[in-house]
């Protein structure tokens, strides 16, 4: 399955989660209740992975954590704000290069509607591979 339909997958199933809570719940709420969503679609998803940073080859430890990465591919980050600021955009592109993954989605549960909630983050994507818009 490539990014971008896991990435469809995984907006379904933010929605599912947003419909069933609502916004203003703790980011981990939404975490956990995601997870269990996107399981039940049949796909693996990794909960509070560590993101090491190296530099001049040397791994300087554990800087930061992915809140989920689904099938090793789709890196996801929850946000339950009622704006996002720029900076979590920033934080997902950062983590996107330091993985070496191509797609990032930042999920904002604080949104109203779910769907004004994603921005999809690219780092390398090539674009036959992105949706059309």
């Amino acid at each position: 399955m490539t990014e971008n339909e896991l990435a469809t997958q995984v907006v379904d199933a933010a929605i599912a989660v947003h419909r069933a809570f609502g916004p203003g719940l703790l980011e981990c709420v939404y975490e956990g209740a995601l997870v269990v969503e996107i399981e039940s679609r049949g796909l693996k998803v990794e909960r509070q992975v560590p993101i090491p940073v190296r530099y001049r080859g040397i791994e300087l430890g554990e800087a930061f954590r992915a809140d989920l990465i689904v099938e090793e591919k789709l890196l996801l980050e929850l946000k339950s704000v009622e704006v996002s600021p720029p900076v979590h955009k920033k934080q997902v592109l950062t983590y996107l290069r330091l993985t070496g993954r191509r797609l990032g989605l930042l999920l904002n549960f604080g949104a109203v509607r779910m769907a004004d909630g994603v921005t999809r983050l690219v780092n390398g994507l090539p674009e036959s591979d992105s949706p059309e818009e």
